[in-house]
């Protein structure tokens, strides 16, 4: 037996030809033990630094980084590029976990938050969409860079991330933008996901020290409040799992519905959110047992295999070679984000504590994506105590604005800065 056929196991191997560097993709597997170490490490390292603590850095985040840069050093060195079979897994790991999120909205959660909250998020959301696009075309128009790469700096891929801004990079490129248009929007949307976890807890502590807020004692996850808190047994996690899984399987229809709206790039995840939300109410209205408290640990877990996955398969060489004008327009972006949720955010949500963790939030997806925004929103939580109204209503309902006004919006300003 060969060492090719050795490895063959493990992944696949592709000698380097031509100068090319040899490269090894770990199979799916692999991929999930190697995601469980990320895990593993980014708690350790939380658990040690209290540093990571206080600002409320999200595991996963800590680790994924190292591991990547450590990936990005090996093949720069010419020896080998690593890659992992993960895409499967992160598109079942993000929309399982959109859909656990979707399930925590009850009609009363509404009730609670009240209609000037709920304006105020939706009004916030579209306001930050609309200030990243006119900031990033300032600063282009200042360093020379076109204006369509600018967009794809910003809010295609801070608001948007690296969905969006590949839905925008051929209508962009039709538009007159240059070449390599979609690859500046991933890039860009990759170097999002970064900022939105690093800014969102040191802004959030911020808040929290400046203010001396404090979580209110009374305000408790939803099992806890309804003593509903089972022991996690097999039988109940089987049932819990197994009809997680059949309402993600009935958010598609959702997703074909909202997707074929004119003008409006629909992710799918949106559409096992609403499967979520409508199943919960359901189940609600006929009296059935809701599962609150396995449902949550299915949360919980698939939010730190979806951000480990993500973090740990960047390849930090490919945004090398579009830094320089990026680099620029991506800081700008960052110092809006925070400015955007101490200034603004924080004021419109309340000025207390769930203000606090909900800036934290809009950091997440703000500069990144929704799972971004629920780590921010969690790892400040951890710190410093529940909310609510932050951690079940906030990320979700801000995504789903996102996703209608940022698609309608770029293609209202994509036009008029092109001069189409």
């Amino acid at each position: 037996m060969t060492l090719e056929d050795v490895l063959g196991y493990f992944g696949t191997y592709t000698p380097g030809k031509n100068g090319e560097v040899a490269s090894f993709q770990f199979e799916y597997l692999c991929t999930l033990g190697i995601a469980a170490l990320v895990i593993f490490a980014g708690r350790w390292c939380v658990s040690h630094s209290k540093a990571l603590k206080k600002y409320a850095i999200p595991a996963p985040v800590v680790s994924g980084l190292i591991f990547s840069i450590i990936i990005a050093i090996i093949k720069l060195s010419g020896f080998i590029a690593l890659s992992f079979d993960a895409k499967i897994t992160k598109d079942l790991a993000q929309n399982i976990f959109f859909l656990t999120v979707g399930y925590g909205f009850s009609a009363s959660l509404f009730k609670k938050a009240g209609g000037k909250l709920i304006f105020n998020i939706a009004f916030a959301a579209c306001l930050l969409i609309t200030l990243q696009d006119i900031l990033g075309v300032v600063v282009a128009k200042a360093i020379g860079m076109h204006p369509l790469f600018a967009l794809q700096c910003s809010s295609a891929a801070m608001s948007g991330g690296v969905g969006t801004a590949s839905a925008f990079g051929p209508i962009f490129a039709d538009w007159g933008a240059p070449d390599g248009v979609t690859e500046i929007g991933v890039a860009a949307g990759t170097m999002g996901n970064i900022m939105g976890s690093l800014i969102g807890g040191p802004v959030a502590a911020y808040l929290i020290h400046k203010h001396n807020l404090k979580a209110d004692p009374n305000d408790k996850p939803e099992s806890a409040i309804n003593n509903e808190v089972h022991p996690l047994v097999d039988s109940r996690m089987i049932v819990a799992f197994a009809m997680v899984l059949l309402i993600s399987a009935l958010g598609m229809p959702i997703y074909f519905l909202l997707d074929t709206i004119p003008g409006i790039e629909m992710p799918k995840f949106i559409g096992c959110l609403f499967a979520g939300a409508i199943a919960r109410n359901v189940i609600e209205k006929f009296g059935r047992d809701t599962y609150v408290s396995e449902v949550s640990a299915i949360e919980h877990m698939f939010l730190e295999l979806y951000l480990a996955l993500v973090l740990m398969t960047i390849d930090i060489t490919k945004l090398l070679s579009h830094l320089g004008q990026m680099g620029i327009v991506l800081a700008s972006q960052a110092v809006l984000m925070a400015l955007f949720a101490l200034l603004i955010s924080y004021r419109m949500f309340g000025k207390n504590y769930g203000a606090a963790v909900m800036a934290a939030g809009n950091c997440g997806w703000g500069c990144g994506s929704g799972p971004n925004a629920v780590a921010n929103t969690k790892a400040v939580m951890d710190a410093y105590g529940y909310n609510n109204i932050a951690w079940i209503l906030y990320p979700s309902f801000a995504v789903i604005i996102d996703d209608i006004y940022n698609p309608l919006f770029l293609s209202f300003f994509g036009k008029l800065v092109s001069g189409m």
